[in-house]
Formats: C-alpha cells, structure tokens, sequence
C-alpha cells in the first residue's frame, strides 16, 4: 500500500502483512493478515512513531523516501518494542545514528536488551512534552496495554492519538480508514482483537481509558499500530473498551467441549436446549474442530461459561486443557457456569475442569454433571434441566 497523510504533514508510512496466519507464535491466528502502521511527522523535528516489523524493513525506508530523505529524520519514538513494531529499529538507525530515541523508562530496558547499540535515549513519562516546531507530542504511559513498556503519543494540534497496540485490529486492506470499511466487521475484528491480547489487562484499559478523559485530551482520531485508523468512530471503539475492559456481559452462554463417542457431545446440546428455552443466546464449540482465538472472543461479553469433557487417562481430552490454559492466561471476569462429561471406568474430567474454572474464577452454580458411558433419556433430561435453571440465573 502506497504512503497516505492521515492528518496534514502526517503520513502513514507502514507495511501491510497479507500472508501472516499466525500471531505471538501460534497462539493468534491472523485469518486476515495485519499490518503494521507507522506514522511519519513532518516538521522542524521530523519524527517517526512507531516502526514495523524486520522483514518490512525495507517497505518502511522506501515509503519514508518518497516523502523525504531518512537520513534527515531527527526523532524516533518507541511506543512498543515488542518486534512487530521495533524490528526495523537497527535498519533505520543506520541512517540516523544521532536521531533522539523517544520512549519509557522500561522501554530504554527493553530496547538495549533487543538491539544492544549505543543510541541517545531519552525516557519520557506521562505529561512530557517535546515540541517538533508548529506540532508537539505528548507522552502517556500505558504499562501492560500490553507490555510493560507501553505508551501512548498524542500530537494536540491534531487531535490524534497514536496508542500503538490499544484499538487495534490483524487486518490487512488497501483501504486505511474506518469509514472505508463495514463497521460491524471491524469492531468484530478489534473485539478478537481485544479478548485474545488484552483482555487480562481489562483493569488497566478502564484505568487508561479514565486518566485519558480527566486529562481533557481533545481526540477525533485514533491511530493504532495494527490494522485501521479510526478517523470516523474513535468514540465507538473508545466506548467498546471502556465495555470490554469492565467485562460487560450479555444474555449469552458459551458451552465450549469434547467428545470421545458422543456421549459429551449429547450433554452438551441437551445443556444447549434448556439454556435457549430461557431465551439465552448460545454459542456452542468443539474444541478440537474450533479456533480458540475465536471461542475466547465470544467468552469475552459471555455471562455463562460451560466446558464438557470426555475422561482420558483420569482427565479431559488434550483439546480441551488447551482451552482451558488459554482462559487461564486470559483471566474472564464475571462469569458463572459449570462443568460436564461422560466417563467409563473412571472419573477425573469433570474433577479437573472444575478445578480450572475454579481458578479462573468462574462462579459454578452447581456440582458437574458426570454420565457413565452413554446419557440415558434421563441423564439428558437432568442436562437439559440444568441448562434451564442456569438460564434463568442470567439476566
């Protein structure tokens, strides 16, 4: 995608990624590629926020020289230095090698210990302010949204914050604004986006999201490091976090299992049934057939949560402990539910599951469903029963 100004004198100078499918390892699943979105400002200090990820290198310095000679940049600032915004650090350093380094106290950390050179750093926190000539950029730290190192800028003369990982989206399009897209489709994606990277962070977005509004910060775009600029909506996606970060749920369920001959499977739609005769939205997934990143999306606003598992070798199927270590690490709020499966000559699924939705901190609403072998009408009945009672505990 060629360069674009974003707001006058300020470009886009990024790199679109159309071919990543996995993210953060193989824990993210980037069905629709990403980019990585950096912002060039041009002034009596030209300044580049936030750079792209090592194998776009040579896509940054191009489109930064289509505007103007690299060598000529004097600031560089480091919202994130995770790689997919760093990575192209030491290549663009080679043209600026006397460029001021704008970032955090943690970040300068984090920055020698991935690229090692001697650079002039200069830690910046929250309320700092440099001035690039007619523009400034102010600074606000934003530890663990989503690493420690984390901050905002935010250039006051335009109204726009560039939040680096916050309000973001893996997508990949020619098209850079939000109101160039479906809205829907992209709230969807940043709702993904949200739940599989920041939701244990929900504290801190309310937090940031709070000291942001009692600093009076006048915004009417949003630019983050992946995905789309919000130019038309940066309240909505504001507002979205603001929903997610508090853990706002809906009339929702989420039965989420695995099956060795079925047996599970059929507890798991007699739960279905009675969860919908009160009126409860479901979703319902296979773990072994399913992406995990999008049953942690619908986890995210679920207000139930109810994982079923066959028992193997005293415990659930291999699938389901995945998910179970990913909610783990996630950490959902607010949430109740319970635990089912079927065993043969020995328990321990249910046992197990309950003791991970325990330290999740899911409220269980009552003891497992355990079945031998095959539910009879009557086991089925008291799954469908259960599914009706915790129904009605949703409001």
């Amino acid at each position: 995608m060629s360069i674009k100004e974003i707001k006058k004198g300020i470009y886009w100078v990024g790199a679109v990624d159309w071919n990543i499918r996995n993210f953060h390892g193989p824990s993210f699943h980037t069905h629709k590629g990403t980019s990585y979105n950096s912002y060039l400002i041009m002034d009596e200090k030209i300044t580049l926020v936030d750079i792209v990820d090592n194998h776009f290198s040579d896509r940054l310095i191009e489109n930064i020289k289509k505007i103007v000679d690299p060598s000529k940049i004097d600031y560089v600032v480091i919202n994130h230095v995770e790689p997919d915004h760093s990575g192209s650090f030491p290549e663009i350093m080679e043209y600026i090698p006397n460029a001021k380094v704008f970032c955090s106290a943690k970040g300068k950390d984090a920055m020698m210990h991935h690229y090692f050179g001697e650079y002039e750093y200069e830690i910046v926190k929250t309320g700092d302010v440099i001035s690039l000539g007619e523009k400034s950029i102010k600074f606000i730290e934003a530890p663990l949204l989503h690493w420690p190192d984390s901050m905002f800028s935010y250039i006051e003369e335009e109204k726009l914050l560039l939040p680096n990982d916050a309000f973001g989206q893996h997508i990949a399009s020619t098209k850079l604004f939000d109101d160039e897209h479906d809205l829907p489709e992209l709230m969807a994606e940043a709702k993904k986006y949200y739940a599989n990277i920041l939701m244990p962070m929900g504290q801190n977005v309310v937090r940031k999201i709070k000291e942001i509004m009692d600093m009076g910060l006048e915004i009417d775009m949003i630019a983050p490091s992946h995905g789309i600029i919000w130019r038309t909506n940066p309240e909505k996606i504001v507002e979205e976090y603001l929903k997610w970060g508090n853990f706002q749920s809906e009339k929702k369920a989420v039965i989420v299992y695995e099956t060795m001959w079925n047996s599970t499977e059929k507890m798991a739609k007699a739960l279905l049934d009675g969860l919908v005769s009160e009126g409860v939205e479901v979703k319902l997934y296979k773990a072994s057939i399913s992406d995990a990143n999008d049953i942690m999306t619908d986890i995210l606003d679920a207000s139930a949560l109810l994982i079923g598992s066959s028992t193997i070798n005293n415990t659930m199927i291999p699938d389901m402990a995945y998910v179970l270590e990913e909610l783990v690490g996630l950490r959902p709020k607010k949430k109740v539910g319970l635990a089912f499966g079927s065993y043969g000559w020995g328990k321990g699924a249910v046992r197990n599951i309950e003791e991970k939705m325990t330290k999740i901190q899911v409220e269980l609403i009552r003891e497992g469903i355990e079945v031998k072998y095959v539910p009879t009408d009557e086991d089925l009945k008291m799954c469908y029963d259960a599914g009706v009672e915790l129904g009605k505990e949703l409001v």
